[in-house]
């Protein structure tokens, strides 16, 4: 998955709108859905001891479902362009926080890969934060951004986000114990 930038690209103030009415929009449907599913559901099959906990699970459960099948299902619609790009830019960074236990010392080792892994962290951490206001760690990120700079000077390695792959999470050796 490439970066790409906040403007023109992905408009800060659109992404915001649209997460905001998506977010909304959901909650108000679990809400709706799930209680409307479950009274159906008390009304067509009633409990004689009262405990309807599984007709309300169970309203619960095909509403979020149902939310889900939607969302999927437009996801490549113009109104989710940048909510699906965030969605997908959090689900590449998680892959990589997942395997950092194993890219950290790899890194330091002088691994291309596991630098370059840590460079699109990085950069895809910064867009997410400028997109949602959150520069309380940025400085954090400097830091370790600064570091990342150093090994790479140290290595003579270059390293551009756009030539990451996840495919390259696979090539980072495992920590010797």
């Amino acid at each position: 998955m490439q970066l790409i930038k906040i403007n023109p690209l992905i408009d800060k103030v659109r992404y915001r709108r649209h997460l905001n009415i998506v977010i909304v929009a959901a909650i108000i449907t679990l809400i709706v859905g799930s209680l409307g599913i479950a009274q159906a559901l008390i009304a067509l099959y009633p409990d004689p001891s009262g405990s309807h906990f599984h007709w309300n699970i169970t309203g619960v459960i095909i509403t979020s479902l149902a939310i889900g099948f939607v969302l999927n299902k437009y996801r490549s619609h113009d109104f989710m362009t940048e909510v699906t790009y965030v969605w997908n830019l959090k689900q590449a960074l998680n892959k990589i926080n997942r395997k950092m236990l194993r890219i950290t010392p790899a890194s330091e080792m002088g691994n291309y890969h596991a630098m370059l892994a840590l460079q699109y962290s990085y950069a895809g951490s910064r867009l997410l934060w400028q997109l949602d206001d959150n520069t309380i760690i940025m400085e954090e990120l400097a830091i370790a951004q600064a570091k990342l700079d150093g090994l790479a000077e140290q290595y003579g390695l270059t390293l551009d986000v756009d030539d990451y792959t996840e495919q390259m999470l696979q090539q980072i050796p495992k920590p010797k114990a």
